[in-house]
């Protein structure tokens, strides 16, 4: 049981408090020793060069985290995939096969909705940056409805509080310096 909590508790990322810790475990993922939630509906690998975790959640959610990355996974009874994942440092690619229940996708600083889709959302304690690779993400300010933005592929967007949003096509550099940190 102890390997279950410290399991959890880097899941949760180790920098919450004891308090937070203990609340959010009521909400995130159950986990056995075996690393993949009591009911079965996600699995975990880890990956190396570059060192990732790769978390498999039914048929319609697979995303790669880095080790460094502060999530949280709010998960659905039985084995769909997770209604949300909370995302405070780091990167994590996502993975949605077309027609699963959606995910979304929380930042301090944006929600990212989609259906059927591959894309990258970094975090820093300044923004949120959304890089679409494959299909069609919805982005939001976090605390502003009325700036929505749509992402197809090969587009992004620098979220933070002072600036509008603003839809890119990345250049291939910034494009390629993202993946390569998910082995891409």
């Amino acid at each position: 049981m102890k390997k279950v909590f410290k399991r959890l508790h880097q899941m949760l990322g180790a920098r919450r408090s004891p308090l937070l810790f203990a609340v959010s475990l009521g909400a995130a993922l159950h986990l056995h020793p075996a690393g993949a939630m009591a009911d079965e509906a996600c699995t975990f690998t880890r990956q190396a060069d570059p060192v990732r975790e790769i978390i498999s959640c039914g048929e319609g959610l697979v995303f790669e985290r880095e080790t460094t990355a502060q999530i949280t996974v709010f998960d659905r009874a039985g084995d769909a995939p997770p209604r949300a994942i909370e995302i405070e440092g780091g990167a994590i690619l996502i993975d949605v096969v077309p027609g699963a229940q959606p995910t979304q996708i929380r930042t301090p600083h944006a929600i990212a909705a989609v259906r059927g889709t591959t894309y990258v959302v970094q975090v820093s304690a300044t923004g949120t940056s959304v890089f679409v690779i494959e299909g069609t993400v919805e982005v939001r300010k976090r605390d502003d409805d009325a700036q929505l933005v749509q992402l197809g592929a090969g587009q992004g967007v620098d979220v933070s509080a002072d600036e509008p949003l603003d839809v890119t096509q990345w250049e291939p550099d910034r494009a390629a310096r993202l993946l390569a940190r998910f082995g891409r």
